[in-house]
């Protein structure tokens, strides 16, 4: 069960670092670096989810 689990945030992780760059943070502020790690987990759903929606449109 627990490694069912860590297998797929695991492959989240693995999609925001490679796919979107998200491997280091730079220094902007926290305002800055909070708005991007919140629209890089939205863009990871997307690209995790992606055949479902394809599926359904």
């Amino acid at each position: 069960m627990k490694s069912k689990v860590r297998a797929r945030v695991e492959h989240v992780f693995q999609v925001m670092k490679l796919k979107f760059g998200f491997v280091k943070v730079r220094y902007r502020g926290l305002k800055q670096n909070a708005h991007r790690l919140f629209v890089t987990c939205a863009l990871v759903n997307l690209f995790v989810t992606r055949r479902k929606l394809l599926a359904v449109a």
